[in-house]
């Protein structure tokens, strides 16, 4: 009679082994398959479909003398953009450690530059140009994301905390 208690003890032991180790591989296996508890990826705010060519073919009256190793934030500045001027240069300055892996390219405005921020204008309007967009350039000059003039900052900045985190230096 001990015999058989000591021998279900032990069976029962193996089955709550066996359960410990095949209920993750069992609620992986549901999560990809109903899609249950799954977090959602990051949605960008920017445009991802960006009609812009690289940087190095943008038509600009002076190529700026120091892009390169980092992403770029390049705005037009045509119109009337000195509270976007501003709302840029904080978002740089919020991106703490990580800013010097941003630089800001302002198209138009005013010759005098806020710091940080690099100054040209266009030789002429591209076809592809849009009043008040902002592009984000990855450090190979190729475009990223497009952000109109609507988008709020905090989601620009967002979107570049984000990129930042996925393409490690």
């Amino acid at each position: 009679m001990q015999h058989a208690q000591v021998a279900r003890y032990q069976r029962l032991k193996l089955l709550l082994i066996f359960i410990v180790f095949a209920a993750p591989m069992a609620a992986a296996w549901g999560m990809v398959k109903w899609g249950v508890g799954i977090p959602f990826g990051h949605k960008a705010h920017g445009e991802v479909h960006v009609a812009a060519p690289n940087l190095n073919e943008w038509p600009l009256a002076n190529e700026p003398e120091s892009l390169g190793e980092a992403w770029t934030l390049a705005f037009d500045c045509l119109s009337d953009c000195e509270q976007r001027k501003d709302e840029l240069w904080r978002l740089h300055r919020a991106l703490g450690r990580e800013a010097p892996r941003l630089q800001r390219l302002r198209i138009g405005g005013a010759e005098h530059a806020l710091p940080g921020e690099l100054v040209t204008r266009w030789q002429e309007p591209p076809s592809w140009y849009s009043q008040g967009a902002i592009w984000l350039m990855d450090p190979m000059g190729n475009p990223a994301l497009v952000f109109n003039e609507q988008t709020e900052t905090t989601d620009i900045l967002d979107d570049i905390r984000h990129l930042f985190k996925v393409n490690h230096h």
